[in-house]
Order: structure tokens, then C-alpha cells, then sequence
């Protein structure tokens, strides 16, 4: 007769539920890259109400957006009567609904007040169980998402939610991340041939992003990007090679920032780049950046390969200035000088100005940068091994 073994039983236990949730993981990892591929919002919601639907066998899910979020206004445009009237996307107000605005709620049906059901779950039987997640961002509560099961114990009260909250987490930066694209639709401010938002965009979101710095006293940081001897590519390879190099960086920085951060071309073969957070943070992203760059196989009409690389600025401040168009150009003009120190000291590298230099010419033209990067006020970081030699 075998004798048991709590401790083996509760082991296999342990080894079942983290093998669950690794698959599970897995799940969750492939929808989030289906919905980073999604060219508008139409596709986003298909994926999300679709996609999910099928991966986790799920009885329904239905994406739920505030009324009184800016968020929805921006959508409102871009939504297909097909998907409002299939009842995959609803609109409503938070009042009345009795939802968590910070974490996920899960239980039978029956367990969800009467609003809640009739705005998020609609006709789903009783015996039915859902979670409801709520999407947050920076700017608070966007909406929610619902999930619902035919099973009554799948989505059972106690459940560990940190897998759904993780999820909620991405599908709200998605959302912000769609919109904003929806909205440079129908403003004109995409840039053709990379895709991404044009200088009129950035300005106006870097203005945005050091009103929201002020408020809660957090830093922004300014990247200013550059490709290395360009003009060279253009000469060399001609003006079709030059075009398929600047799309596929731009391509590559914005796979190298996180999503939600707004990544812009300049003008010409500059790039730009507006970060939350501090130094530090500005730092990683821009080492990251400039590595994916320098990594990047572009190739001319034979098929031999155009070496790329890029020069970087960066420019990080508090943003307590109280004029934020001028603090906007202050900094911008601050990442532009320390790009300069970058281009002077060899390129392919990265170059932060001082916090104190661009707050003290504010509002002035470029040239005071210059003078600094003379003057070793700008500081060097993560300087290659070896310099990329002038022409």
C-alpha cells in the first residue's frame, strides 16, 4: 500500500500551477504582439475581442471605453458601425457601474451589480463567470474589458489576477498608442515615408507630456537623432537606398521605445524621441536605441549591405518651467546641441547636455549648445569602443 506524501502532492501542485501560468503567459505574450502589429484601431478591436476570444476559449470579450475620456473621443471616428452594433466595443459613463477602477474583479455574473452587467455583459447568463478589467493610464481611467466564460469556475472569486492585471496594463497603453495614431489620420500629421508622426505631432505631444511632468513632478526626457553620414548613402547609393534606410530606422527606433512613447521624424534623415522618466532611464533607452541601429542590415539594389549608424542627444528636465511651449523649445534646442557634441566626438554615440546649460539660454538659438560642447558643459555617455571617422 503506498503511503502519501503531502509534501510530493503539494510539490506537484506548486510545478502544475507554474506550468499553467507559463502557458498561459505564452498566450497572453501572443496576443500582445498581434496587437502591437495592429495598423488602426479596427484591427486592434478584432484582435482583441476576436483573437483573445479564440486563444483562451472564452465565451465573450468586450472592450468597454468612458464616455468622458479623451482617450474615446479620439476614437469615436475611427470605430466601424459593424463592431458597435456586434456589441464587441460599448460606450458608456463610470457612474452607477460600482467597478474597481484599480484592479480586476472576477466571480459569477449574479455577483456583478445590475449597470455593471447591462454596460459590460449584456444578455450573459447568470451561471456564466467573467472578470472585468480596468484600463488605466496616466490620465485615469479609460475603461474596461470583460471576459466572459460559459464555465462558472473559471473566473472564480480569490483567483490570483496578477496575469489579467499585467494584461490590462498593455491593452491600456495599446489603446492609448492606437488612438494617438487614429488621430494623426485625421490631422494630417504622419510622416509618408516612415510612418511615423511628423515634427507638428511631436511639438505639440512634447508640450503635453511637460504639462503632465509639471503636475505630478516627473521628468521628461528629449532625444535628438541623427544618422551618420547620410548624405554619403544618398551620394553613394542613391536617393531610393537613402528612403529605404531612413524608413527601416525609423521602423526601428520606434520598436526600440516602449509603447505609448511618442517617437517622431524631425525632418530630413532627424529623428525625435519623447521618454517619461528620469536620466537614467533616458539613458537606457537611448543605448538601446542606438544599438538596434547600429545592428540594422539595410541594403542597396545589388544586395550588399549599407552600413547605418546613429548620433544621439538627449536632454532631460524636470519640466517645472512654467511656459511649456517655451520649456518645449528649450529642451529641444538643448537635445539638437548635445547632438552636435555627438556628431564632433565621432559619432554613433550618445551625448547628454546639462540640465543647467538649456534652462539658462531658454528660448535663445542653438549656437550657446555648440558653445558648451566646446566649453565640456555637454557630458558623453556610452561611447563606443571605436569612432566612426569623419568624412
Amino acid at each position: 500500500m503506498t503511503e502519501s506524501n503531502p509534501i510530493g502532492e503539494r510539490l506537484r501542485s506548486l510545478v502544475n500551477t507554474v506550468q499553467r501560468n507559463e502557458r498561459a503567459l505564452q498566450r497572453f505574450q501572443q496576443i500582445e504582439l498581434r496587437l502591437i502589429e495592429a495598423e488602426d484601431f479596427a484591427a486592434f478591436l478584432d484582435i482583441l475581442t476576436g483573437e483573445l476570444v479564440q486563444v483562451f476559449d472564452l465565451g465573450a470579450a468586450t472592450l468597454w471605453l468612458d464616455d468622458g475620456a479623451r482617450l474615446a473621443a479620439e476614437l469615436h471616428a475611427a470605430v466601424a458601425q459593424s463592431a458597435a452594433a456586434s456589441g464587441r466595443l460599448r460606450w458608456g459613463r463610470t457612474e452607477g457601474l460600482d467597478l474597481p477602477g484599480t484592479a480586476p474583479q472576477l466571480g459569477p455574473v449574479a455577483l456583478f451589480s445590475a449597470p455593471a452587467r447591462a454596460a459590460l455583459l449584456g444578455a450573459t447568463p447568470e451561471s456564466a463567470s467573467a472578470a472585468i478589467l480596468p484600463l488605466r493610464h496616466r490620465s485615469g481611467l479609460l475603461g474596461y474589458l470583460s471576459l466572459v466564460s460559459e464555465s462558472g469556475e473559471r473566473f472564480a472569486e480569490g483567483m490570483a489576477t496578477d496575469l489579467l492585471a499585467r494584461f490590462a496594463g498593455f491593452v491600456s497603453a495599446g489603446l492609448v498608442n492606437v488612438a494617438q495614431r487614429e488621430q494623426l489620420k485625421h490631422l494630417g500629421m504622419t510622416d509618408s515615408l516612415t510612418g511615423l508622426p511628423n515634427r507638428r505631432y511631436f511639438e505639440m505631444r512634447l508640450e503635453e507630456e511637460l504639462q503632465r511632468a509639471a503636475r505630478q513632478a516627473v521628468s521628461v526626457a528629449c532625444l535628438f537623432m541623427d544618422l551618420d553620414h547620410f548624405k554619403q548613402v544618398n551620394d553613394t547609393h542613391g536617393h531610393a537606398v537613402g528612403d529605404r534606410a531612413l524608413a527601416a530606422v525609423g521602423a526601428c527606433i520606434r520598436s526600440a521605445v516602449r509603447l505609448g512613447e511618442t517617437v517622431a521624424r524631425f525632418g530630413g534623415e532627424e529623428f525625435v524621441a519623447v521618454l517619461q522618466g528620469d536620466r537614467a532611464n533616458a539613458h537606457v533607452v537611448a543605448e538601446r536605441v542606438r544599438r538596434a541601429v547600429e545592428a540594422l542590415v539595410v541594403r542597396d539594389n545589388e544586395g550588399g549591405e549599407v552600413p547605418v549608424t546613429l548620433s544621439i542627444g538627449v536632454a532631460v528636465t524636470p519640466g517645472t518651467t512654467a511656459d511649456k511651449g517655451a520649456a518645449a523649445r528649450a529642451l529641444i534646442e538643448a537635445a539638437d546641441g548635445a547632438l552636435y557634441c555627438a556628431k564632433r566626438a565621432g559619432r554613433n554615440r550618445i551625448v547628454f547636455a546639462q540640465h543647467e546649460e538649456y534652462e539658462e539660454h531658454e528660448g535663445h538659438e542653438g549656437h550657446e549648445e555648440r558653445e558648451a560642447c566646446e566649453q565640456d558643459e555637454i557630458i558623453a555617455a556610452a561611447l563606443p569602443d571605436e569612432t566612426t571617422p569623419q568624412p
